[in-house]
């Protein structure tokens, strides 16, 4: 108490929390959803309360939190990160508490929430969140083959790489039967993961290596249905020492959401090996692993001004090399291949728009756009507000990120996805 008091008091270092509340019934956004927020060891001790606008969204809070130096410096045996919880009631939705959301010096924590309406064993849900798998204690990941054989009798393969809409996560360990499976987004599982095993203070190309890596190791296990194969009913599970660490409700943070909607449909191939590499890693530091990635090794390279592929060549080999799947799931439709702007017009300009008034629909604070096929300064305007509600940079352009930003969200609101 007295360390993290004397944080806040003395303005040492801060991070920053935003938070989006929405229906998990609808994915439609909760206005005047109140967040009680304190320290995760001192409850009683309210440190803000603060209320969603009509996007669902409180405003972007300063926290205090350790100096960035402790997630800078593998050495350090300090927390690097402080830990808040967050009360969350609405009206017409059951209470959700989250003990244990990470802030980090300088960078913004994501703290997505989804709600659930009221039912009739109505109860405060609680969820804690442990440890990052660089500070606590986790089992190392047991060895696999990097690539695996597919031409065994009975075997499901893809016929092609596919990068699915949502994963199925055991939450536990794969034969841990009371363990609990979760649908979870794609682009969302990626970035929890990648948010519970490095940190986002690292540099980017640090980030972006880590991120293929966990990438193609979830889509080996997607492409070769792994589980599936052995009689299970989920893609992959939680446990580090068979696959990622995956916690539910945990945060997220902005450098590594930018990075993961910048590279999602990429992974890593060797020549002649149609099956994403299953990219193995360990922290090099409580745990040594010969031949795959170390975590404090790819902060260390990045340091050097080593890009994300030269990090990854220089664990896993010269021959390693970023792939791009050719199909993505539970999108209305691809990106055109380049970027739509004032002045552009057509059939993909026309489907945007469209998807944009859906989305207005949600979201009141977005304005409705005529849909014309011409991309004017409204559909600029409007494109703007949408790139403002959901964190992206504010163009007014429809780029590869805000595009397939678009089609995410128009999906949730629109209620056209199905879990498959």
């Amino acid at each position: 108490m007295s360390t993290l008091y004397h944080m806040q008091e003395n303005n040492i270092d801060k991070g920053r929390l935003k938070i989006q509340i929405t229906s998990e019934a609808t994915a439609f956004p909760v206005e005047d959803a109140s967040v009680r927020i304190s320290y995760t060891g001192v409850p009683e001790n309210t440190l803000e309360m603060v209320s969603t606008d009509s996007s669902g969204q409180t405003e972007t809070l300063e926290l205090a939190a350790p100096p960035v130096e402790y997630s800078l410096d593998e050495r350090q045996e300090e927390q690097p990160y402080s830990e808040y919880t967050l009360e969350v009631t609405a009206p017409g939705f059951e209470p959700i508490q989250i003990a244990g959301t990470e802030i980090l010096s300088g960078v913004t924590a994501l703290q997505n929430i989804r709600l659930l309406p009221i039912t009739r064993e109505e109860g405060e849900q609680v969820y804690v969140i442990p440890a990052h798998t660089l500070f606590g204690n986790y089992p190392p990941k047991i060895p696999e083959a990097e690539i695996k054989p597919v031409n065994e009798t009975g075997e499901i393969v893809l016929s092609r790489v596919v990068v699915p809409e949502y994963v199925v996560v055991h939450d536990g360990s794969p034969r841990d039967t009371t363990a609990l499976n979760y649908y979870d987004r794609y682009k969302d599982y990626i970035k929890n993961v990648a948010s519970s095993e490095i940190y986002a203070t690292w540099p980017v190309e640090a980030i972006k290596a880590n991120v293929l890596a966990i990438m193609s190791f979830t889509l080996n296990r997607v492409y070769t249905e792994w589980y599936r194969n052995q009689g299970f009913d989920f893609t992959i599970s939680s446990s580090t020492a068979f696959d990622h660490k995956w916690i539910p409700r945990r945060n997220i943070y902005d450098t590594i959401s930018s990075v993961v909607d910048d590279l999602f449909a990429s992974y890593l191939s060797r020549p002649n090996v149609r099956q994403p590499i299953l990219t193995q890693y360990c922290d090099g530091k409580q745990v040594s692993c010969p031949g795959w990635m170390t975590q404090w090794g790819s902060k260390s390279l990045a340091d050097q001004g080593y890009t994300a592929i030269q990090i990854l060549r220089s664990f896993y080999g010269s021959d390693m090399y970023i792939n791009t799947a050719q199909e993505i799931s539970g999108v209305p439709a691809s990106w055109p291949g380049y970027t739509l702007e004032n002045g552009s017009t057509g059939d993909k300009v026309l489907q945007m728009q469209e998807q944009l008034n859906v989305i207005a629909g949600a979201y009141p604070a977005i304005p409705k756009v005529d849909a014309d096929g011409v991309y004017g300064p409204k559909t600029e305007a409007s494109v703007r507000k949408f790139q403002e509600v959901f964190g992206l940079p504010q163009t007014g352009k429809v780029d590869y990120r805000t595009w397939y930003k678009i089609s995410e969200v128009y999906v949730g609101v629109s209620r056209i996805a199905e879990l498959v």
